[in-house]
């Protein structure tokens, strides 16, 4: 096995340990990674493939560990994702262009970092929250699925910081929420894209990226689930969405010079 290809499985693991603690399946950060490689010349569409196949395993892990630790809430997760499932396999049927979402994802990344890291630490402590009404969290979910289509991600990136945002629920159920809510997603990714004859998947590469994710899901995981301050979460998540920012920033700068 070449050293670059350990660099990778390496960086993927930690990505998926960073991600895991906040509930996300680390889809941004697995695109990152992958840009910055040999791979970044494959098609978008196998990009988008292998980045929901290790969402499916991470975003699993993330909400088995924050369920068993009791902060899951159905009434929240279930209105999210009613409309984001058949959305996402529309997103994901489709075969659009990286640079214009990747200048709206990468202005939604900054606003929800600051966002997030300006809010005060006793504004989302183990406060009273409340969840919202249907006629909100249906259409809300519902564009975050199709987003998270088009991207290829999970959408945990954009639904978490608008509950914290909102008070929908403390940051413990919204990472329990935001893993759930991008298990479906990649799955109904994946499922558009077999719709329309795009599925690339290479199973001996993806076998490695696979066994990396595990190891660092499953470490992540159980920190953000069982040890982790709610405080805590809350920064890592700071830390995660200025990262996958700043890195689109960059292709963003390239792309135009």
């Amino acid at each position: 096995m070449e050293l670059w290809f350990i660099l990778i499985l390496v960086g993927l693991m930690v990505i998926a340990a960073l991600y895991s603690s906040v509930g996300h399946g680390g889809a941004s950060g697995y695109l990152a990674i992958l840009s910055l490689t040999a791979f970044a010349t494959r098609d978008s569409a196998w990009l988008k493939q292998q980045a929901w196949c290790l969402n499916l395993l991470v975003a699993a892990l993330a909400f088995y560990h924050y369920r068993r630790s009791g902060h899951h809430i159905p009434k929240l997760t279930i209105p999210f994702i009613v409309a984001s499932i058949p959305l996402a396999v529309v997103g994901g049927y489709m075969n659009v262009s990286g640079e214009i979402y990747d200048i709206l994802l990468s202005i939604t990344l900054v606003w929800a970092a600051w966002r997030l890291f300006s809010v005060s630490e006793s504004a989302e402590s183990d406060c009273e929250s409340s969840i919202p009404e249907l006629k909100i969290a249906v259409p809300v979910g519902g564009v975050i699925g199709f987003l998270s289509g088009i991207i290829g991600v999970g959408g945990g990136i954009f639904l978490s910081p608008l509950v914290l945002l909102k008070k929908w629920a403390t940051p413990k159920a919204a990472a329990a929420t935001a893993a759930l809510f991008i298990w479906v997603n990649s799955a109904a990714g994946l499922v558009g894209s077999a719709l329309s004859g795009q599925l690339v998947l290479e199973l001996n590469t993806l076998v490695w990226f696979l066994g990396a994710v595990l190891v660092g899901g499953i470490f992540g995981s159980r920190y953000g689930a069982y040890f982790a301050s709610q405080n805590v979460v809350r920064k890592i998540l700071v830390v995660v969405l200025v990262i996958a920012a700043v890195k689109r920033l960059f292709e963003m700068a390239n792309f135009i010079s």
